[in-house]
């Protein structure tokens, strides 16, 4: 390109005190310049370095979101689906997680098979799921423009196969019924795939190290690794489910490293893992996630879940509740995470349903009384990733010089260039990019994210 030579670009931004929601404005020209200068803020992007590829951005698809979309009017059904998973019309989810049996989002507590002492799952049966949440996922895949992967997680195993035989408040699993246990990950598996739902992947155990008034089952590293070494991997073997992506921890990042370590310095274990992933819910500790990267570079990290805090209707607009999303989401995919997935798609006017009264946020509330949606700020926030960057999509090298600017960059395979730039402070902060030697001017307004095409 000849220097002072325009180039195209494509630029959305979300910006508090404004009604900037992804909106998209008039791009930046860019024009050829040898190397930045310090006269301004500058985020720097070099495509040629290339980290890890990306899975994917969504959400969870779970009972209570399911549930909820159930109760609405079908033009408010619609609505939800397009918001969700059009890539053109809405945000364009592209990774998803659902649960095995119940979680505290579901509105009963219930497993596949109740009947205890059945080792051979004889009465194992996901009936309960057809009334809401497989036709929920059968809808989103069907409104898709791109098909979405599907991963799931199990909050406990059934009652009878637990030391406290109860589905809450951790316990562990009997060593008795791991092979029982082991075996009922491929029959969900195959379950939901005769439904035309298919998995991509499954995590041993949602947060192993949390007991909780809800469903929860306790792991320490030991047990994780032995029961993936000894029952679960060669279950998954065994049934021809080879191909799943197996992912270990599921819990929060402060310890992702410890539990990657007992796991993966087991070469018999670690052959049947694809990787780990993570929650938010104690402290950012985003330098675990780069480290744990860093560590073992063939096994890749996925974040699993997270959401703010417990509903309170009058916070809803809170500003803070999409900062939160923005930040976690550029230094996780900054420090080596290949896919982010948020937690409950849709929830009702409490924060629910839920049946331990955990009520919390999502980016979009219905309520079910009139059928009105309500779009937090977080659901834009996560557009500025999931709308843009897509499966096979790699991060690339992205800096700034300036701390009240934060960035993140990937590549097509087409070429073209996705950065995400974030500002969370009071003030506007005139910047330019500079991207494999071309530069553009830019403004990035106070507490605003944009995401920049070129």
């Amino acid at each position: 390109m000849a220097s002072g030579e325009a180039a195209a670009a494509e630029l959305h931004l979300t910006a508090r005190d404004t009604a900037d929601r992804l909106t998209r404005k008039a791009p930046p020209a860019f024009a050829t310049v040898s190397q930045p200068d310090e006269l301004s803020p500058v985020v720097i992007v070099d495509s040629r370095r290339t980290f890890q590829t990306i899975e994917g951005v969504g959400g969870a698809l779970t009972d209570a979101a399911a549930e909820t979309w159930a109760r609405l009017p079908e033009a408010r059904q619609k609505e939800v689906l397009k918001a969700y998973f059009d890539a053109g019309e809405g945000i364009g989810y592209t990774f998803c997680r659902t649960t095995i049996h119940s979680c505290d989002f579901s509105s009963d507590v219930y497993s596949y098979d109740d009947v205890a002492g059945d080792t051979g799952l004889a009465s194992f049966s996901i009936d309960h799921d057809r009334r809401y949440r497989l036709p929920f996922i059968k809808a989103a895949l069907a409104a898709a423009t791109t098909p979405f992967t599907l991963f799931a997680s199990p909050w406990s195993p059934p009652a009878w196969m637990k030391t406290n035989g109860d589905m809450l408040h951790g316990g562990r699993l009997k060593p008795e019924f791991a092979g029982a246990w082991a075996s009922y990950y491929g029959r969900f598996v195959k379950a939901y795939e005769a439904e035309d739902v298919p998995i991509w992947g499954l995590s041993v155990q949602n947060e192993p190290l949390a007991v909780q008034p809800w469903e929860s089952c306790i792991y320490t590293g030991e047990e994780e690794r032995d029961f993936v070494r000894d029952h679960l991997g060669p279950a998954l073997e065994r049934d021809g489910l080879a191909r799943l992506k197996l992912m270990i921890w599921d819990h929060n990042r402060g310890l992702l490293y410890a539990r990657a370590r007992v796991v993966y310095d087991d070469p018999e274990a670690s052959r049947y893992v694809w990787g780990a992933c993570f929650h938010w819910y104690v402290g950012d500790h985003f330098d675990q996630v780069r480290q744990t990267a860093e560590a073992w570079p063939d096994k890749k990290l996925v974040f699993s879940e997270g959401c703010p805090e417990l509903y309170h209707a009058d916070r809803v607009n809170e500003w803070q509740w999409g900062e939160r999303y923005g930040l976690s989401m550029l230094m996780d995919l900054s420090n080596g995470a290949a896919a982010w997935t948020d937690w409950n798609v849709l929830l009702d006017e409490r924060g629910g349903p839920n049946h331990v009264g955990n009520f919390c946020y999502a980016p979009i509330h219905a309520d079910t009384r009139t059928g009105e949606l309500t779009y937090m700020n977080s659901f834009y926030y996560i557009g500025h990733f999931s709308k843009f960057v897509k499966p096979g999509d790699r991060r690339v090298s992205a800096v700034t010089d300036d701390d009240r600017l934060l960035a993140t960059a990937f590549v097509k395979p087409d070429g073209r260039v996705v950065v995400v730039v974030l500002n969370l402070g009071d003030e506007t902060v005139p910047f330019s990019f500079w991207i494999d030697g071309a530069a553009a001017r830019s403004e990035s307004p106070a507490h605003s994210i944009m995401t920049l095409i070129y």
